[in-house]
């Protein structure tokens, strides 16, 4: 399947390093010149910000959804293909998801690491069968990757679980490891639970 459509997760703060930014803007420039449209938060600052940029300078298509409670604090941007504002969180995330066949971490705090895990969730459930691909700037998600490996040597996870998310260092690699990704079907909520034969 060739993926037209992404959801990109990432950061609002402006306080990062420049080396995050600038992933955020070839993450952006990548998706556009590959006529890849982009569902995010709606954001104009911070790792958002940057990535919507170079994608509409690149030509892209970028569709924010944001929460009205945040537009104060996030300003949403004004220079997308369209801004729609909801009315919270929930519909804010799942509005996001509706028309995306695949999603893409950039690196990001506890409301990225949140969006990453309900995602992961749904996938292990059968109910997201896209890729997930965490972008790991200058190993930025090293501790979280081996805190995950950690869960399924505990067996709070499944081997397969592994296989939920696919991890790159450069932005660029994103598309090929679109490719790559291993196939996953709704049948997968069979294997959801480990030790045991219901879901979780």
């Amino acid at each position: 399947m060739s993926i037209q459509r992404v959801t990109v997760y990432a950061a609002s703060s402006q306080a990062i390093a420049p080396k995050y930014m600038d992933a955020a803007a070839r993450l952006g420039a990548t998706l556009a010149e590959s006529q890849i449209s982009v569902y995010y938060g709606g954001g104009s600052r911070g790792l958002m910000g940057a990535m919507a940029d170079a994608a509409i300078a690149a030509n892209g298509k970028v569709f924010g959804i944001i929460p009205e409670f945040l537009t104060a604090v996030e300003k949403g941007h004004q220079g997308i293909t369209s801004l729609e504002i909801v009315p919270d969180m929930h519909t804010r995330k799942a509005r996001m998801l509706e028309q995306s066949q695949a999603v893409i971490t950039l690196p990001g705090g506890c409301g990225t690491f949140e969006e990453l895990f309900e995602v992961m969730t749904l996938k292990r459930l059968g109910q997201f069968l896209g890729p997930i691909v965490l972008i790991n700037t200058d190993g930025y998600y090293d501790r979280l990757l081996e805190f995950l490996a950690q869960s399924v040597e505990e067996k709070f996870m499944g081997q397969t679980h592994l296989d939920l998310w696919q991890t790159v260092a450069e932005p660029e690699q994103v598309l090929s490891t679109f490719a790559d990704a291993p196939k996953w079907s709704s049948e997968h909520l069979l294997q959801a639970a480990v030790g045991g034969p219901n879901p979780a």
